[in-house]
């Protein structure tokens, strides 16, 4: 910028504003900080402790009874030869310490996102509002949310979860209210001729037919969980973030590899089976359809 371009526009301090912002959080918030550091530290590590406590030969073959039950034989399959690679390469422990933060950053995530989308898709003032926080929050640098979470939390893995939960907010929150705002008009007019109240259509008939929409949401969310938990990795946070960022420092291109692989490995697992939840009856081959077919069947026959 040119003498005369600055003589003409004065520079508005934005950042000293936001830093000034954050300064005053911190003085008068810290203990709501302390609070959350102390959940988080728990929840994780309580978590990380559960899924390290069974052997990983034995949690291999639950994980895959998961799969089969929700999914498919074949997610199955591959569940037990991915899991079985994760182990061959050393990376089972840091994938679980990864797979807690994930899990526990989109617990939080979806507990936000879900009553705040629903409120939007009841309230036009409201999805006004959200809508441009949400914009804003999905398109800021997924490595700027980490300068407040190391200012609030210092290192390790809260910063982490806390830069986590922000950062995956959005997907949930849009379409928790797209799911609701898409059910059929004419269905809400029944309710409505049949005297329910906006509380009883709500719970009884948007919130049903929206599930598939708001379960892409969530899949979403634990995507973005998974994709901003490495990046955690470079404020301490333990798991196969931080494997990354140590082989960058290093330029151990085999550690590099084998941790980005876990990952891939983690997000098609987690992101197969929260697809199944959200349409359960696509996949016939899943314990759960193979169950239902039985009983109707069964029920058939006895008529």
């Amino acid at each position: 910028m040119t003498p005369q371009d600055e003589s003409l526009i004065p520079r508005i301090p934005v950042g000293e504003w936001a830093d000034g912002a954050i300064d005053w959080l911190k003085a008068n918030l810290s203990w709501l900080f302390d609070a959350f550091r102390t959940v988080m530290n728990f929840l994780v590590d309580n978590l990380t402790d559960l899924l390290l406590i069974v052997p990983a030969l034995v949690a291999i073959p639950i994980l895959a009874l998961i799969a089969l039950t929700l999914r498919s034989w074949k997610l199955a399959v591959g569940t037990v030869i991915s899991f079985v690679l994760v182990l061959s390469m050393d990376q089972w422990e840091t994938m679980m310490q990864t797979m807690a933060l994930v899990l526990v950053a989109t617990a939080f995530a979806v507990l936000i996102a879900v009553p705040l989308g629903v409120l939007a898709s009841v309230n036009s003032t409201v999805s006004a509002i959200v809508k441009p926080v949400m914009d804003f929050m999905q398109t800021m640098p997924a490595f700027v949310y980490l300068i407040p979470a190391v200012t609030f939390f210092s290192i390790g893995v809260v910063p982490g979860i806390f830069a986590t939960i922000i950062f995956a907010l959005p997907p949930g929150v849009r379409m928790t209210e797209l799911g609701i705002r898409q059910v059929d008009s004419e269905t809400v007019e029944a309710g409505e001729a049949f005297g329910a109240t906006p509380w009883q259509i709500l719970r009884g008939i948007q919130l049903p037919l929206a599930v598939p929409t708001i379960m892409a949401g969530v899949n979403q969310v634990i995507m973005l969980a998974l994709s901003m938990a490495v990046v955690a990795g470079m404020v301490g946070a333990d798991g196969l973030g931080k494997e990354v960022v140590q082989a960058i420092s290093t330029q151990n291109l085999a550690l590099g590899v084998e941790a980005g692989l876990s990952v891939v490995v983690l997000a098609v697992f987690l992101d197969r089976l929260t697809a199944a939840l959200g349409n359960p009856g696509e996949y016939r081959t899943s314990l759960i359809a193979l169950g239902q077919r039985a009983i109707a069947q069964r029920a058939t026959t006895t008529v």
